[in-house]
């Protein structure tokens, strides 16, 4: 007797209907992408009890006429593609022709749509699936969509949704996505007939940006400069050095216009932030790629969220440059606002340093501001440099060998830049300077870490990575993939300094490892390594593994907090960060100077609301 038998034409709608029909949002996703593909430049949306009593959107794009309408509730059914070929050439963001036949198959279903130029519409209307009424409708030009009883013919499915307020927030997080992939369309969201959402199209994308996420998140962007790359055209913004997440929730990667999800994005934003970002923290992006729609498949699922690349690595490789160049490219900018130079007038001389005069004798005249702004002479008991001196003696002393070293020349003590006016070091460890913003507060010990960092990392660049043979070598065993990758980069890995020779199938015979790698586990540490090595580009692996070995390093011989350095030096320290690629930083993400505006410190003393 036969066992296998075809579904139902109901049955197969209702199975089909859950993988595109997860929960509401999914429905306001896929109808407004379809009010995109119309080109519509206002799109309304009502929802009531976070869309599971009803779901209504209302735009204004071409409209169908009777004929369309009725085939586009017949599944596989579109309007986007026409054989096979067309797979590799989509620009829209719909076209699998499954959406609107799946969701009138789960709840009670209107469509009401008319083309521009035409006297009457078509209203039809569906209820599970099953064709109820087509009629004439007289609605404005356009296509409106009404979606009432979400699962109300499944129960199992709809018990598994979650609270009103849950489902209503992912209807707005969809909603916000499709409004920041297209800035020009104007959006409208009702939520139980109350406007909470109300989008004029935005001229630019950072306008977009501003009135969705506020200004506050706006003003610490750097935008990132459009650049096009082996057919890869990126542009966007990503948050500064230190602005970051602990979730995922604000990266955000558009793909010719669609929101995405993909490991090779992320893997290209955590190596562009590499030491610009704490650990365990998230950048907060609003990326966005262009590229050929042959070279990406986005028919990996019906949600269309998942994409895969034809060549990973060059996509990977893009966003790296791409986000690394925004974060260089704001060192001027940086850089330019700490070195300000405080106006005249602007706050009084500073007193930090000065002996205050005997209460009982009259006070002195106010002398006269110097032009070049000498700093006043330090009250510490510490004997004043001497020209023999390094510029930072205390750490230079610490480091190895293996550590560059601050040069031992014998110049005259290093003047204060007119740039900053220096003014005390608090807790031996926060230097205090004032330039025109305000209050500027320096961590000795991050802004060493950096200094030492990009100087040992460059090189490794320029002299390859040091490496010392094991008296008793080594036996590496790997699972097949990682054993498989390994082998494929045997050359990277012996640059990088880890000398491996094939010892079997899976096994690796190790004699060399690099002299900075001290632990009392190598084989982990290297199975660490190797884990780590494949989420990164060819390019990037060798260096990769060098940072996070030297920022380990500089850690430990980098000033500390309660090492006292001379003024000559601490001004030394600021300018030499000063110059770093990326100075906002410690290699471990934090912060290294923290900028007070005077604004912020009025309002602390109530001098201004």
């Amino acid at each position: 007797m036969s066992r296998i038998r075809l579904l139902s034409e109901e049955v197969a709608s209702q199975v089909a209907a859950g993988e595109v029909v997860e929960r509401p949002s999914a429905v306001v996703k896929e109808l407004v992408e379809n009010s995109i593909d119309a080109h519509s430049t206002r799109i309304e949306v009502l929802t009531r009890r976070g869309g599971i009593s009803l779901i209504r959107v209302t735009d204004n794009g071409t409209g169908m006429d009777r004929d369309d309408a009725l085939l586009c509730l017949e599944r596989h059914a579109t309007s986007k593609i026409r054989t096979g070929a067309d797979l590799a050439l989509i620009h829209t963001l719909g076209f699998r022709g499954e959406a609107v036949p799946s969701i009138a198959s789960v709840s009670r279903f209107r469509l009401s749509t008319r083309e521009h130029g035409a006297l009457v519409g078509t209203e039809v209307l569906v209820n599970a699936g099953k064709l109820e009424a087509v009629r004439d409708g007289g609605d404005a030009p356009g296509t409106q969509i009404e979606v009432r009883s979400l699962f109300y013919n499944l129960p199992a499915r709809r018990k598994f949704l979650r609270t009103e307020a849950t489902e209503a927030s992912h209807v707005e997080h969809q909603l916000h996505l499709l409004a920041l992939g297209h800035p020009s369309i104007s959006f409208v969201h009702l939520v139980d007939d109350r406007v909470a959402l109300q989008l004029a199209p935005a001229p630019t994308l950072l306008d977009r940006i501003r009135d969705l996420s506020g200004p506050e998140l706006a003003s610490e962007l750097l935008e990132v400069p459009p650049t096009e790359e082996n057919g890869i055209r990126i542009s966007g913004y990503v948050g500064r050095a230190g602005v970051s997440r602990s979730s995922r929730q604000q990266q955000l990667c558009f793909l010719n216009g669609r929101a995405v999800e993909n490991i090779t994005l992320s893997q290209g934003l955590r190596e562009g932030y590499h030491t610009a970002l704490m650990k365990g923290q998230h950048p907060v992006t609003f990326l966005f790629i262009e590229m050929d729609p042959g070279a990406v498949d986005v028919n990996v699922h019906p949600a269309k969220r998942e994409v895969r690349f034809r060549t990973p690595s060059e996509v990977r490789d893009a966003v790296i440059k791409a986000v690394r160049g925004a974060l260089e490219g704001d060192r001027a900018r940086w850089s330019g606002e700490f070195r300000a130079t405080p106006q005249e007038g602007q706050l009084p001389q500073p007193v930090l340093q000065q002996e205050m005069p005997h209460p009982d004798l009259p006070l002195p005249a106010p002398a006269p501001r110097p032009t070049l702004q000498i700093p006043p002479p330090s009250r510490s008991t510490t004997p004043p440099p001497s020209t023999s001196t390094s510029s930072i003696a205390p750490a230079a002393a610490r480091l190895p060998t293996e550590l560059p070293r601050e040069e031992e020349a014998e110049p005259a003590p290093a003047p204060v830049p007119e740039t900053f006016r220096f003014l005390g070091v608090l807790g031996k460890l926060f230097v205090l300077m004032e330039n025109a913003s305000g209050l500027v507060l320096v961590d000795q010990h991050a802004a060493h870490e950096r200094i030492l960092f990009e100087e040992m990392q460059r090189r490794m660049e320029t002299q390859g990575v040091p490496s010392q043979r094991l008296l008793l070598p080594l036996t590496l065993r790997l699972a097949p993939k990682d054993a498989d990758w390994v082998e494929r980069n045997l050359e990277l890995l012996d640059r990088a300094g880890i000398t491996l020779e094939s010892f079997g199938t899976g096994t690796f015979k190790v004699d060399a490892l690099p002299t900075f790698l001290k632990t009392e586990d190598p084989v982990q540490l290297l199975h660490d390594i190797i884990d780590d090595l494949r989420e990164t580009n060819a390019q990037g692996a060798r260096l990769r593994m060098g940072q996070d070995m030297i920022a380990k390093t500089v850690c430990r011989h980098a000033v500390k907090a309660n090492d006292t350095l001379r003024e000559p030096e601490l001004v030394k320290l600021v300018e030499d960060l000063l110059r770093c690629d990326l100075p906002y930083c410690c290699p471990h993400g934090r912060p290294t100077m923290i900028q007070l505006s005077y604004l912020e410190l009025e309002k602390k003393f109530g001098r201004k609301a």
